[in-house]
C-alpha cells in the first residue's frame, strides 16, 4: 500500500504507458514529484483491473498540487482518466 500525502493530486489512468507519458509531461511542466504506481481500487479482485496512479505533490508555482486539480483533471481526461485531490 502506498502512503498518501495531503495536498497531493492522484491522476488515475488505465494504461501504464499513458501514465508514464503523462508523468513525463507533468515533470516538464514543473510538477513534482510525479510518482507512478499501481493502485487496486477497493473491491477489485482482478489484477488486470488495477489502475495506474500518478501522485503529484507540488505544482509549478511551488504550492500544493491541489491548487491545480482542475488542470490535472483535464489532462487526465485526455487519456480517459480522472484526477482527485487527497
Amino acid at each position: 500500500m502506498v502512503e498518501r500525502t495531503r495536498g497531493a493530486v492522484l491522476v488515475t489512468l488505465a494504461d501504464r504507458e499513458d501514465a508514464d507519458e503523462l508523468a513525463e509531461q507533468l515533470l516538464e511542466q514543473g510538477y513534482e514529484p510525479c510518482r507512478v504506481h499501481r493502485d487496486m481500487l477497493a473491491g477489485e479482485d482482478d489484477a488486470e483491473d488495477v489502475d495506474w496512479v500518478i501522485e503529484v505533490l507540488t505544482g509549478p508555482h511551488g504550492g500544493p498540487a491541489t491548487f491545480d486539480e482542475p488542470h490535472l483533471a483535464l489532462l487526465a481526461e485526455d487519456y480517459g482518466g480522472f484526477a482527485v485531490a487527497e
